[in-house]
């Protein structure tokens, strides 16, 4: 078990054995920031992916969620769609789980992380104090594609299996989906490759109009509503992409108290958890 300081725990190592997807070029990588002079913390160059456990005060057992920043699989957006986000969903009495996935242009490798991040949580809901029922899945942008793809995964493996963690269901229990990316195909169509049954998990869309994305979480939606699968979709006039929790006097602002309502509502079905 990793020892937490402060509320935060020490990353955890996703894969026992070399990761799978790993290529020749990975050694010469080394994970960095790039420069920013806009608050923004933009992480690249992951070749060592982890999760950082971010515990719920209270006695639990807790409700969880994986987080899984944007950027268009370049980058991770670590504090607005990272960090920031751990923080406030455990103001909201919920654990979260940092996924740290493969980048740039790794989506196989991407997909594997975040399929085994599931695992491992949902392996160790004791150990972690968490209800291992009622664990669910965050994304921004291209990490919002990323949850969907975990959501709606195909009956074939997304990798070799390596241990026992991998017989551990990775489908989550629900799904919060922030201005998805890379989801829409010609006519407001999802993605064939995602395999959108009754069996995907209930899911909350955020997005505004003036998003040149928008047109993925209307995709998605109408392929949730098609499949029978609870959904609730807000869509502003206005807000932009890539807001994640920054402030910034846009009708996009509301989605955070929009995320939580629904939470309790529908999957908590409680006002206290």
């Amino acid at each position: 078990m990793n020892t937490c300081e402060t509320n935060i725990c020490a990353p955890i190592p996703l894969w026992n054995q070399t990761a799978p997807f790993t290529t020749p070029g990975d050694a010469d990588l080394t994970e960095h920031f790039r420069p920013s002079d806009d608050g923004i913390e933009r992480l690249t160059d992951v070749t060592s992916p982890t999760l950082t456990y971010y515990p719920a005060s209270g006695r639990g057992p807790h409700p969880a969620v994986m987080i899984c920043p944007g950027g268009g699989y370049g980058i991770l957006a670590w504090n607005h769609e990272g960090k920031d986000v751990a923080g406030w969903l455990n103001a909201n009495g919920i654990s979260a789980f940092l996924l740290k996935y493969r980048c740039p242009n790794r989506r196989q490798a991407a997909l594997a992380d975040a399929v085994r991040g599931m695992r491992l949580i949902r392996s160790r809901a004791d150990k972690f104090n968490l209800r291992a029922d009622k664990i669910g899945i965050l994304g921004f942008s291209a990490g919002a594609h990323l949850s969907a793809r975990v959501c709606t995964l195909p009956e074939e493996p997304a990798y070799p299996p390596q241990d026992a963690t991998d017989n551990t269901p990775a489908r989550p229990d629900f799904a919060f989906i922030i201005y998805p990316a890379h989801i829409d195909r010609e006519g407001w169509k999802a993605d064939p490759d995602l395999n959108i049954t009754p069996e995907t998990p209930p899911t909350f869309l955020i997005q505004s109009q003036d998003d040149t994305l928008v047109n993925s979480s209307l995709a998605y939606y109408i392929a949730l509503k098609d499949a029978g699968v609870p959904t609730e979709l807000h869509l502003y006039p206005s807000g932009g992409h890539g807001y994640g929790l920054m402030r910034t006097g846009r009708p996009t602002d509301a989605w955070p108290a929009l995320a939580i309502d629904w939470f309790g509502r529908e999957i908590m079905q409680s006002r206290a958890w």
